[in-house]
């Protein structure tokens, strides 16, 4: 499974540290915080850059299960529950108010790990997609780069997500202008135009591309070596 981002919620700053270096060997990113307030703000700024989050539920200041309804609000993210509340009654309210899994502590970190990787393959067919610096919401149709929503005009959103929808495969000027908006406009050479400002607009570049590559003679591919 490729490297995901973690936000790990903890005020156990021993077993944080073990988690966050444990999750590190296992190829996830992961970010701490043992104040579930300071957590919660940078959840706010740059929630779309996290996949999951492990939260703990004995926090100070503000109860686990209450910092879980506010991260939800924000976004529908994977949520696991780590806690040494092992109760039943705590158990069934998690899992009631949406957690994907609950993990009684004490517990093994290598568990951690897999019921990590074992949630997100639960989400691996949303229309949610990382390429690069770009994360894209397919069914929404926005596109986000370094946490900032791209604003794309109507003929670039139209083919940028023609990309999306044939990425590493060689798209001909000719289906571009047919399957968008451009059909109605008879200057072929807009597409350069489009293609152009759609590069700018996510930090690519013509002659050293990260994902728009220009096939001589053709058109254009998408490219995700992921």
């Amino acid at each position: 499974m490729k490297n995901k981002q973690v936000l790990l919620i903890e005020d156990n700053l021993e077993l944080q540290t073990l988690i966050s270096n444990f999750l590190q060997n296992y190829h996830h990113q992961c970010k701490a915080y043992s104040q579930p307030l300071e957590a919660l703000e940078e959840f706010k700024k740059n929630h779309v850059n996290y996949a999951i989050v492990i939260l703990d539920l004995g926090l100070p200041r503000m109860d686990g299960f209450d910092l879980f309804k506010k991260l939800k609000e924000i976004r529908n993210i994977p949520i696991i529950i780590s806690t040494a509340r092992d109760d039943i009654g705590n158990k069934i309210f998690g899992f009631e108010l949406g957690a994907d899994d609950y993990l009684a502590k004490p517990y093994e970190p290598r568990e951690l790990v897999l019921r990590i990787d074992a949630t997100l393959k639960r989400y691996q067919d949303d229309d949610e997609i990382q390429i690069g610096d770009l994360r894209i919401d397919l069914d929404k149709k926005r596109v986000f780069l370094d946490n900032q929503e791209i604003e794309f005009t109507k003929i670039e959103s139209e083919i940028f997500f023609m990309f999306m929808n044939n990425i590493n495969k060689v798209i001909s000027r000719e289906d571009i202008v047919n399957q968008t908006s451009l059909k109605n406009d008879t200057k072929n050479r807009t597409i350069d135009m489009h293609i152009s400002n759609i590069r700018f607009k996510i930090n690519d570049d013509s002659k050293e591309f990260k994902y728009i590559k220009s096939i001589w003679g053709i058109g254009y591919k998408f490219i995700n070596d992921n």
